[in-house]
């Protein structure tokens, strides 16, 4: 009996047939009229961009999300400079590289998400950016503060993971098995059922979030390879202990928060406020996890007001007018 438990368990997750992902195109197909791609660091990149002059903001989305979560805010924020969103590898539109397709670096690991903000950023010809991220993409925007200081002109986190996330070491080991690594990518298609929840915890007032909102985060399902690629983003996910160095930030910052955020609970970002030096923090009442979405005006206002002290060094050509032929 046991041998057979053993022959289960180890070979059966390589021999049982598993269902294809079904009804998917390649990203592109799923372009929008003003949606834009660039090859950067072996990855085909989605982004947007609105409004030109200075500052130059990069909008970093959250795990599970792509730059859709800024519908409400990119164009005002438009008013007061250049702002360019992209998808995540592993979200969005931006095309999912599979191992074998990528050099050195894995796309999917953070450092290489940092470095990729980066040449995306010197593609565009931008020398020095705001970087808003939001949760994870939070976490993001402060790790490239930390490799890349000099391109960065300020932080503006959202609700960010900075003192949670990333795949424990000893998970590591049980999830490169070959066993997991076939059923891996089955595994993460649940998040196009509990997707839904995760969106209705996230929200202070759930009866705001339409039929659209939700067809235009399932969007990115549709997407071919977007199920082996979260299972590779998990793979290569790992902490990054952040939070020992957040005293060698020394730009300005922003930490914006909901007051009921029940996915990075709100004391985590008032935590944040005293430990970043050079920081603003503006708690949005009555909102959840996601304040641009939920409650842009309050957003937007907390943004304008922080933007509105950086000082201008310079006056640099539109990041329109600097975009490559």
């Amino acid at each position: 009996m046991a041998a057979v438990l053993i022959f289960i368990v180890l070979i059966g997750p390589l021999v049982i047939p598993l269902p294809p992902l079904e009804n998917t195109v390649p990203p592109e197909w799923l372009a929008e009229s003003d949606s834009q791609f660039i090859d950067v660091n072996d990855v085909h990149v989605h982004y947007k961009i609105a409004g030109e002059g200075e500052p130059t903001l990069v909008l970093l989305h959250g795990f599970g999300a792509s730059l859709f979560s800024w519908r409400e805010v990119m164009p005002p924020l438009a008013e007061a400079g250049a702002v360019v969103a992209f998808d995540r590898p592993a979200f969005g539109l931006t095309t999912r590289p599979l191992p074998g397709e990528w050099g050195d670096q894995n796309p999917y690991s953070p450092e290489a998400q940092a470095d990729l903000t980066v040449a995306l950023l010197d593609k565009l010809r931008v020398e020095r950016a705001v970087l808003v991220g939001h949760s994870a993409g939070g976490t993001i925007a402060v790790l490239t503060a930390l490799r890349h200081p000099e391109h960065v002109e300020a932080l503006i986190l959202v609700d960010a993971a900075v003192y949670v996330g990333g795949t424990p070491g000893w998970l590591h080991p049980l999830l490169s098995t070959p066993q997991m690594r076939r059923l891996g990518p089955v595994l993460v298609r649940l998040i196009s059922r509990w997707g839904e929840t995760v969106i209705r915890i996230a929200w202070h007032d759930p009866s705001k979030i339409t039929p659209e909102i939700l067809t235009g985060y399932k969007k990115p399902l549709r997407a071919e390879n977007w199920d082996r690629a979260l299972w590779e983003l998990t793979l290569v996910s790992h902490p990054l202990d952040l939070e020992a160095q957040l005293e060698k930030i020394r730009m300005p910052a922003l930490v914006i928060s909901g007051d009921d955020d029940r996915i990075v609970p709100t004391e985590q970002s008032v935590r944040l406020a005293t430990e970043l030096p050079n920081l603003q923090l503006a708690i949005i009442p009555s909102c959840g996890h996601l304040p641009q979405e939920e409650c842009p005006d309050a957003f937007l206002d907390a943004v304008t007001d922080f933007l509105a002290k950086l000082p201008r060094v310079c006056n640099q050509q539109s990041v329109v007018d600097r975009l490559p032929l």
